[in-house]
């Protein structure tokens, strides 16, 4: 039987990232901005927790910190590696420089550039290999065998659940009497630990006792939409996944620990389309300051445009998973709001 990851363990993530990750803010959406957007305005009160505003642009570097801080000199040593699309990349390359370790990190080809740049600015190693999640996996195993270096997995471990269900740990703190709190998943290492910090908090009394937690992922990648409604873990073929614009929700499958997690304290997952995640980041770089990627903008996705396939409450936290936007995506999206809005 699997040991889940206890309130405990959070709260000592909590301790052990502090001054290295942001205790990120968590901003209401004005209803009047949304109404200039042209926005059907929700039943609900919504909030969007930034995690954008990290300092590698993402919620990864909670739990690439909290794994790597908790390696042995011996291992820091020897170096860490990973396996990533771009967030998670920059998460150990972040924590690997902080600790002074060496970092190697196996990314997709076509992983956006704006996230191989960041990666390289931070003194990672980066070996390129094809665009499936099991493929950038296997390669990582191999120079783990080859050069012994310490393995960060992207999300299933429970050092990385422990680490990312910080920012769960954090929405009720700050809103204690939310109702409903949206996380992206695609390994499932943000759900599951958003899920289990919400849910655990709740049984202690610092939430509300029916506080729900739903995912959000696109339908192009609905591996974990699938294996939560079958009961039974699933993966997608890396062609189906990368149809997605989500550069960051391509993995293949939920990892195996975070789908046990998964069953226990989550309620429900949505899927959106490809065109509601581009309307929701239209929406999200009008309407507030924030900058999002493709995917974090799901959860957003999820609240404004499936709202009646969600529980009916009042108060509703999105999570904006990251914000490292292409450029040139940025600049197509805002001028297509400029003529919608004009």
């Amino acid at each position: 039987m699997t040991e889940f990851v206890t309130l405990d363990e959070i709260r000592t993530a909590k301790e052990r990232i502090a001054g290295v990750a942001v205790r990120t803010p968590l901003y209401r959406v004005e209803r009047a901005r949304l109404r200039m957007a042209k926005v059907a305005e929700p039943e609900f009160d919504l909030y969007i927790k930034a995690e954008s505003e990290q300092p590698i642009g993402s919620f990864k570097l909670r739990g690439a910190y909290n794994m790597v801080s908790q390696l042995s000199p011996e291992a820091l040593k020897r170096g860490v590696i990973t396996y990533s699309s771009g967030n998670h990349a920059q998460g150990v390359s972040y924590a690997a420089r902080a600790l002074g370790t060496k970092a190697v990190i196996v990314m997709p080809s076509n992983a956006p550039e704006v996230k191989k740049a960041a990666t390289r600015a931070l003194g990672a190693e980066i070996v390129e290999v094809g665009p499936a999640s099991s493929e950038r996996k296997l390669k990582a195993e191999e120079l783990v065998a080859q050069f012994g270096y310490a393995m960060i997995p992207p999300y299933d471990a429970r050092e990385i659940i422990a680490g990312q269900a910080t920012c769960g740990l954090e929405i009720v703190e700050q809103l204690p009497d939310v109702d409903l709190v949206v996380s992206p998943v695609s390994g499932g290492g943000l759900l599951s630990g958003i899920a289990t910090a919400v849910k655990l908090a709740a049984g202690a009394g610092l939430a509300r006792p029916d506080v729900k937690v739903w995912g959000a992922e696109p339908e192009l990648a609905a591996d974990a939409h699938e294996s939560f409604y079958s009961k039974k873990l699933v993966e997608w073929p890396a062609e189906k996944t990368t149809r997605t614009i989500c550069d960051g929700l391509r993995t293949q499958s939920l990892g195996v620990l975070n789908f046990e997690h998964v069953m226990r304290y989550v309620d429900g997952i949505v899927t959106v389309k490809e065109d509601e995640i581009l309307a929701a980041m239209r929406v999200m770089l009008t309407t507030t300051k924030l900058v999002p990627e493709p995917s974090g903008a799901v959860t957003l996705a999820a609240a404004l445009y499936h709202a009646r396939e969600l529980p009916s409450v009042k108060k509703v936290a999105v999570v904006l998973s990251g914000g490292n936007l292409e450029p040139s995506l940025r600049e197509r999206l805002e001028s297509e709001m400029m003529e919608r809005v004009g």
